[in-house]
Parts: C-alpha cells; structure tokens; sequence
C-alpha cells in the first residue's frame, strides 16, 4: 500500500477564502482511499477580496504581478497551516484564482505562482491544472471528475454547488460532467445587496416570492440547451445575469428565492435524465437549506449531504488528487468530460529554488 501525504489548495468564484486541506491518501493497486486529517479555510481579508475582484479589469501587466503576490499570499497561509497542524507534506497542489475561463477561445488563467508557493514553503508544488486540457480544445472543467470516479465511486451522481454547480456521473463506462449554472456567485451577489456576504440558510430567499417573468428570463439562455462538454466563468455572470438583476424593480428577497428556484430548476433538469440513484452535494451551496429543500421537492434522487469536511473540502480534497495523480504521471483530466482531444496528466510542477548566499 502507498501513501501519499499531500496538501490540496482551493479558492471559489464565491470569494470566500482559500481552502486548505492536508489529506493522507493511499492505493492497494486497485483502489484509491484518503483521510481528510487537517482542514480548515482562512477567509481572505478585504484587501484580497477587493484585489480578486478587480482582477477581471486588470492589465496584463498587473495580472503578471499580481500572479506573483497572490503566490507568495498562498504560500505564507500555507506554510502557517502547516506550522500551526505540524504537518509534513511532500506536495502541495493547487487550483489557484480564475481570472478568466474563455476555452471557445482557447485560453484560461488561474493566478497563484507556483514558484512562489513552492519558494515560501519549502515543499513541492503542482497548479495550473486547466491550461494543458484547453491547448487540445477542452473545456478545462470541470476538473473534480476524476476524483468523484476514484474517491466517491458509491455515489452514482455527485453535485457541487459553489460559485457555479457542476455535476458529475458515469454514463456508459464514461464520466460526464459539466457546470449546470450560475449559484453562490449569484446569490452572494444579490446578498450583498442587504449587506451580508451570503443568504445564511436561504432565509431572505424563503422570505420572498418566485416571480414567473424573471424565472422565465433566466432559464431563457443557450447553454441550458447546450449539450457537454461545457464550462461556465465570471464571464457568464457578467455578460448575461448581472444586467438581468440590475435591471429588475423586483424586491431583493424575491429576486433571491427567484434566483434560488431557477438554480434548484436547473440543477434538477441536468440530473432528471438519469435513473433514480443517490445523489452526492457538497459545496457551500449544501448548507444553504432553502436551495437543498428545493431540490429535494423537485428531484426524483435520494440527496446525501456528508459530513461537513466532505461537504466544505472536497475541492480541495480533490485538487490534491490531481496533485497525486499528475505526480505519479497517471490521467488526471477526462477528455470525456472536457471535450478535449485526449486524456492528460496535467499540471506545472515547480521545485523549491536553492538560494546561493553572495
């Protein structure tokens, strides 16, 4: 049995922090097993929040140094963690920020310098898991696939709800998957509106009334109709529902539980087709218990919320696979799911660089 004792690094469309997760994983030669032994996610204090934000408007230059900052941001964190828990990793795999998600037009960018993260802590680290997947004309999403077949085999359907819902599941020996919508990014938006940084529980958007017009609107866009593999990005938000929602006379409790039932509507339309099996959600999205009773009132599955270190950290817990995988030179990214011309083993490592005393 091998052992592998790796730090996963993940940060959401939502802006919430970063999670970190220091997980033991194994394999017997037929299966893989892990052990979440440390977690936990350091909220990012207002100067990272703003400058992520921003980052979309940002110039080339300043992404190139800001790359660099949000590096050495990432390390210094991490390196606490691992001080704090007296951790010893021998990697660090890391999905980094996104900026941008545009592969129709052939590029991605998750900031987050690995030479950086790797020259703060000492330890070797893996990011850049998208961009190898996209150069062969794949979506470079969504990437937790791979770790839903190996890790949460027993789960027939596993949903995500972040910033964006994603599902994923086997169809004919084959894993598909794809982001379904627009989640937290949006209801966090819309919560900001009341001053808070989410609807804690649905409760303003339990409050509030569906209105049909908007409901309409919304469900009203191409990429519902769109067959996978398909991603979405920032991008989405910003070109199609912030209009949307800026424009509206609606109060905010309602555009809320709209918002909340176009996403419950969506994400129950993307699973409707498969037979009744258990369906595995995680996310912060799984804590939001108006979404959850919503789904569960329309879905014909049997939802399975886990414990909370699955239900927060499974991100993490899986970009830290992909560390794994990609160390060990095996697949990593399912063109299945990505569309692109094959399978790959993606991923930039970077080892710590010697400094040379003058």
């Amino acid at each position: 049995m091998r052992d592998f004792k790796v730090i996963g690094l993940m940060s959401g469309s939502s802006l919430d922090g970063v999670d970190i997760a220091y997980v033991n994983f194994s394999h017997d030669n037929k299966r893989w097993f892990f052990q979440i032994v440390e977690a936990g996610n350091i909220p990012y204090p207002s100067y990272w929040k703003e400058q992520l934000s921003e980052a979309f408007n940002k110039s080339k230059e300043e992404l190139a140094d800001l790359d660099k900052e949000y590096g050495r941001y990432l390390g210094t964190i991490t390196k606490r963690f691992i001080e704090k828990y007296e951790l010893e990793p021998k990697l660090i795999a890391s999905h980094g920020h996104t900026i941008f998600h545009r592969p129709e037009e052939g590029f991605t960018l998750q900031i987050g310098d690995g030479q950086e993260i790797a020259n703060a802590t000492g330890i070797m680290t893996i990011n850049d898991f998208r961009s190898e997947d996209v150069s062969k004309g794949g979506q470079g999403a969504p990437l937790v696939p791979i770790g839903d077949r190996h890790l949460f085999a027993e789960f027939p359907i596993c949903l995500n709800i972040g910033g964006i819902a994603n599902v994923s599941y086997e169809m004919n020996g084959r894993r598909i998957a794809y982001d379904i919508c627009m989640a937290n990014q949006l209801l966090n938006y819309l919560a900001n509106k009341l001053g808070y940084d989410y609807d804690n529980n649905g409760q303003f958007a339990k409050q509030g009334k569906v209105d049909k017009e908007l409901f309409d609107i919304l469900n009203d866009n191409a990429y519902y109709k769109q067959d996978a593999p398909k991603s979405l990005g920032r991008e989405f938000f910003e070109n199609v529902q912030h209009k949307i929602i800026d424009e509206s006379s609606l109060s905010v409790n309602d555009l809320l539980a709209t918002a909340t039932e176009h996403i419950a509507h969506q994400i129950v339309k993307s699973t409707d087709n498969l037979e009744k099996s258990k369906m595995l959600v995680t996310g912060g999205g799984a804590k939001n218990n108006f979404l959850i009773e919503r789904i569960c009132s329309l879905s014909k599955h049997e939802i399975v919320i886990p414990d909370v270190m699955i239900t927060d950290f499974k991100e993490a817990l899986i970009f830290a696979f992909l560390g794994v995988l990609k160390m060990e030179g095996k697949i990593n990214v399912l063109s299945s799911v990505t569309g692109a011309s094959s399978d790959s083993s993606s991923g930039k490592t970077y080892q710590v660089e010697l400094k040379i005393e003058s």
